[in-house]
């Protein structure tokens, strides 16, 4: 086994180029073998093996630097880079990372977990390589998905202007998690189709090179011919135009083409881009068929040569989204769902299938996906803009600038709130609470279970009075029984799920289950404790507040979202203002640091999000006659 062998990319430079095939085969069969096992992003690295082994071959890791874009496609990295041994903690609590981390290797020079930011930082870093007259290379691996994110565009702007020696890995899949979409993915359609384009390229500026200069203007006039040949055979020559060598396409499957085209930028001035076709999925069959599927596999299992997801049990709440979203809009013709990149992430495939004019996918834009739906909203739609939290950041100023600003109609479907398990810190939805409370107009609120979910959604679809959230958790709901006609529910109204006057319980969404099993702990030790579904977090219900200040019952607020700007900072602020002092109130919440990957469980008990710590927190509170 050679992989066996390969503890360092000094290792792997030790293999001849002929055992590069048959190493990349061995890993193939790793990967699939060890993500059965660990799960993980599986379609991504086997697009990515024969890539990596190429670059780790070529050039000279950690010294030369190696950003790559999202990061989701780093496993091969990894393994070449010594830690295949650790594959079995992969994604698990405290283990490997399922991206780059600076803490595992030095082979990890940039973190990252979202699309679009390896340009710009690798912009960066060769900035100050030639500022402090060091001698490297700086190499960003990024996808055509990513490549349509506004921060890459950016950077390929700036990179061009400023000549600096680069060299642009695009790693062209025609895939991120959905297909891709949008004119520059198909303008990258067009260049895989013109392989000849650099032969007739070059043969083009020989014979120019041979015809004698008879003055400026004949000169012009070559240039232009070159060109106009340029853009005969590529349809628009976009990276040339902004100042890159441009070097493709290449087959990214193909060792000795691949190779020697990394080669050929290594040698050339300036920033390159080498535009490498790969396949998602490449060598294991399922996957090749249906990379959206096997884009992540963190819930299947092998059997029988194929991986297969399990089921049963309540269905997850995207899932219910998708479903809830479609009887809406069979009643409603002003409802337009948007998402960027997310159709399949947000389960809005069957959505997109009955309302193709109403269903949007704006590509890895979050800023345009807000805006977006911001136009929709002047002219009288209702844009359901379904987007993880973590995708929102994002999208932040466009939230205050062109959303709450103008307090315009448009209905946030904030997916993955809270904590979300194996993706780790760049996945959680735990900030957005916070960034979105503090702008005026904001409505906020995440349902108990599923059942008030739709609810939910069809209040956000109804309201007309600006900008709302409906947050909402991956997993699966409670398996309560669903109502068959939608409900009003109150703004900013909370629901009492059980009594007591020894202690008030306030939580929301997935939190108000771990009040309620904390009661039941509390009840068997002779506390009530009082549970409130608090629903919304802006605005909150004052009358509620009001009552518990009158009964003077010591309160602990539950979240799962940062304490810092959150939900419990809130009602603190609510009783500072209207001046009620001395109360007894405890808060309870994610605390001020990143919480790594691990599973959802492990992370709650890691901040003390759990029934059992609910209740030793009330025991701490309450006087020792109440204990």
């Amino acid at each position: 086994m050679l992989l066996e062998q390969i503890n360092s990319p000094d290792k792997l430079k030790q293999l001849s180029v002929e055992e590069l095939p048959m190493l990349a085969n061995e890993i193939r069969k790793f990967l699939i073998e060890s993500l059965s096992v660990t799960g993980g992003h599986l379609s991504s690295n086997l697009g990515v093996v024969e890539l990596t082994i190429a670059l780790h071959y070529l050039f000279d890791s950690p010294k030369d630097k190696f950003l790559w874009d999202v990061g989701h496609q780093a496993y091969v990295h990894k393994i070449l880079t010594g830690r295949r041994e650790q594959f079995p903690t992969l994604r698990q609590y405290k283990g490997l990372c399922g991206f780059p981390k600076m803490r595992e290797s030095e082979h990890d020079v940039w973190e990252t977990g979202h699309s679009s930011t390896s340009l710009s930082g690798a912009m960066g870093m060769a900035a100050a390589r030639d500022l402090l007259g060091e001698n490297y290379k700086v190499i960003p691996i990024i996808g055509d998905g990513a490549l349509t994110g506004g921060m890459a565009l950016e950077a390929l702007n700036h990179i061009g202007e400023e000549k600096k020696d680069m060299i642009v890995i695009l790693n062209d899949n025609e895939m991120s998690i959905s297909p891709n979409v949008g004119a520059l993915h198909n303008h990258l359609g067009r260049l895989r189709t013109h392989k000849g384009y650099n032969k007739v390229k070059e043969e083009v500026e020989y014979l120019l090179k041979k015809i004698p200069t008879v003055g400026q203007p004949f000169a012009k006039t070559l240039e232009r011919i070159k060109d106009s040949l340029k853009y005969l055979v590529v349809s628009g020559v976009f990276f040339e135009t902004l100042g890159f060598t441009y070097l493709g396409p290449v087959n990214g499957h193909q060792l000795d083409e691949l190779m020697e085209s990394l080669r050929q930028a290594s040698h050339t001035k300036g920033p390159v881009l080498v535009h490498v076709v790969t396949k998602k999925g490449q060598g294991y069959k399922p996957a090749e068929e249906d990379s959206t599927v096997y884009h992540g596999v963190g819930t299947y299992k092998i059997e029988s040569g194929a991986f297969k997801k399990g089921t049963g049990g309540a269905p997850a709440y995207p899932a219910m989204f998708g479903k809830t979203l479609i009887r809406l809009a069979e009643k409603d013709p002003k409802i337009v769902a948007v998402t960027p990149a997310m159709i399949t992430g947000s389960k809005l495939d069957q959505f997109q299938e009955k309302f193709p004019e109403r269903c949007v996918d704006v590509g890895i834009a979050e800023q345009h996906a807000v805006t977006y739906a911001a136009g929709l909203a002047t002219q009288g739609m209702k844009p359901v803009l379904a987007i993880y939290s973590t995708f929102l950041q994002r999208g932040y100023d466009q939230l205050v600038h062109d959303v709450a600003r103008q307090n315009l109609n448009v209905v946030f479907a904030v997916d993955r709130a809270g904590f979300v398990g194996e993706d780790g810190e760049t996945h959680h939805g735990v900030y957005d609470i916070s960034f979105m409370r503090n702008q005026p107009n904001m409505v906020i609120m995440m349902p108990k279970d599923e059942n008030e979910f739709q609810h939910m959604l069809y209040t956000a679809t109804q309201y007309n009075d600006g900008p709302i959230a409906v947050r909402y958790s991956k997993n699966a709901g409670l398996g309560v029984s669903l109502d068959d006609e939608f409900k009003l529910i109150p703004i900013g109204k909370s629901e009492v799920i059980r009594p007591g006057n020894d202690i008030a319980l306030l939580a929301f969404g997935t939190m108000v289950e771990v009040a309620a099993k904390a009661a039941d702990l509390l009840e068997c030790q002779g506390i009530q404790a009082r549970v409130i579904n608090a629903r919304f977090v802006k605005p909150l219900d004052e009358e509620m507040l009001n009552q518990l200040a009158e009964e003077k019952i010591p309160i602990i607020t539950i979240e799962e979202g940062t304490l810092v700007g959150g939900f419990g900072s809130a009602v603190l602020e609510y009783y500072a203002q209207h001046h009620q002092l001395g109360m007894n109130i405890r808060t309870l919440g994610i605390p001020d640091y990143y919480v790594e990957h691990g599973s959802v469980q492990q992370q709650r008990e890691e901040v003390g999000l759990t029934p059992e710590n609910v209740a030793d927190t009330v025991h701490k509170m309450l006087p020792l006659k109440k204990q």
